[in-house]
Formats: structure tokens, C-alpha cells, sequence
């Protein structure tokens, strides 16, 4: 992958955090980090305010996840973006078999880029997890995750149909996710999902934790 330099010095150095979060695999998250700084502003998947923050906000935040996933499953990143969170649950946890779902496919051919850059335990694939075609490839996995991608109800309806009966809907989420689980409970439900649960997961990484909302699916 061409790796411009565009604004990579504004990433800082690399925090102690990455160290603990990803251990020997750091380099594969430095190498995103700075592609993310320059490629990923080149093409327009983050912009250039964004790198000074890369690393708590974007690459550590979306790490932090791994906290909520249990070992050796297969994950579907839903609406997966420039590739978080599932890019650095994929280098945090190599026992994940991750697949990264994306519609639009200037971002895909960066995220098969990367994937491959990295070597990485990840599958590309261009879709939206509404579409039929889509659950009919990538259903029954174990978790899906998302970030960023629509309120609860209707993220649940998205993510639930690409879940196992029995799996889990994981996705960061804001500080009013209490608020989202109240407003959106009927949706939910009729998705097939269960009583939502939330938790902060990044203590011991982040500034500040951030809040993750799990939803498993019934029915």
C-alpha cells in the first residue's frame, strides 16, 4: 500500500497502552495507525483534525472491545469504515476470525489493501448486513460489532440477522446508551434480541472507558 506522509508526525508517539493492548503485535497496530494518518486522509475515511487522536479515539477505543469477546470466534464488523474496530480487534486478537463488512467500495479497496499489508486474519467484503445476500454469506457468526453505525433499535435489526441464536450483537457505543436501551426496547425485541447489557471496557487503556452494548439473540 502507497503510505503518504501527510500528517503521520502529527500522530505522537506510541502510547504505553498499545504496548499492553496489543504486546508483540504493536507494530501491526503502528503500521495502521500511520496508514490511517495518511493514506486513510488521502482517500477521505478520516479526516485530518482526527490524527492527533488516532490512537485513544479510534485504534485504542476500538481495541478496548476485545474485553467484551470471547476466544476463537468469528466476528462480522458491520459497516467496518476505514476498519474499526474490527482492524484492531484483528491485530489485538489473533484467535478472531474477523470479517469486515462495508458498502462503499472506495473503503473496501482500502480495508483489502490493509488486510493484506498486515496480514491479518480478516476477510473483505462489500455489502450491507440488511441485504438478504448478505446474511445468506456472512450469517450465524458468533458476534458482530459495529461503531458509530445507527442508533440501537435499528442497528439491532441489522446486526441480529448476521448472528447465531445464542451469539451477540457487541457495539461501542455513547454515554446514553441507557436512554438508547429504554427508547428502543420494542425494536429490539422484535428483532429477536434480549434484555440489552452494557458495560465500559477500556479502564485501563483510555482516558476515559468507553461504553459497550451487548445484545444476544433469542429466536
Amino acid at each position: 500500500m502507497k503510505e503518504n506522509s501527510g500528517h503521520v508526525d502529527e500522530l505522537g508517539p506510541t502510547p504505553p497502552a498499545a504496548h499492553k493492548v496489543f504486546g508483540s503485535r504493536v507494530g501491526l497496530a503502528e503500521a495502521y495507525a500511520r496508514s490511517l494518518a495518511s493514506d486513510g486522509i488521502e482517500r477521505g475515511l478520516i479526516g485530518p483534525r482526527e490524527v492527533p487522536r488516532i490512537w485513544e479515539r479510534h485504534v485504542l477505543n476500538s481495541a478496548a472491545l476485545e474485553e467484551a469477546i470471547p476466544r476463537d470466534v468469528r466476528v462480522v464488523d458491520v459497516g467496518s469504515g476505514a476498519g474499526l474496530p474490527g482492524i484492531p480487534l484483528a491485530i489485538a486478537r489473533p484467535d478472531l476470525n474477523v470479517q469486515l463488512l462495508e458498502p462503499l467500495l472506495r473503503r473496501t479497496v482500502y480495508l483489502d489493501e490493509i488486510v493484506r499489508e498486515l496480514g491479518l486474519n480478516c476477510s473483505v467484503h462489500r455489502g450491507r448486513a440488511e441485504d438478504p445476500n448478505v446474511v445468506k454469506e456472512l450469517g450465524g457468526a458468533d458476534v458482530v460489532t459495529s461503531r458509530a453505525v445507527a442508533p440501537l433499535g435499528k442497528l439491532t435489526t441489522w446486526s441480529l440477522p448476521l448472528v447465531r441464536v445464542g451469539g451477540s450483537m457487541i457495539a461501542l457505543k455513547g454515554s446514553s446508551i441507557a436512554e438508547e436501551i429504554v427508547r428502543d426496547a420494542k425494536q429490539i425485541k422484535k428483532a429477536g434480541g434480549g434484555q440489552p447489557s452494557s458495560m465500559l471496557v477500556g479502564a485501563t487503556l483510555l482516558n476515559e472507558p468507553t461504553h459497550v452494548v451487548s445484545v444476544e439473540r433469542l429466536n
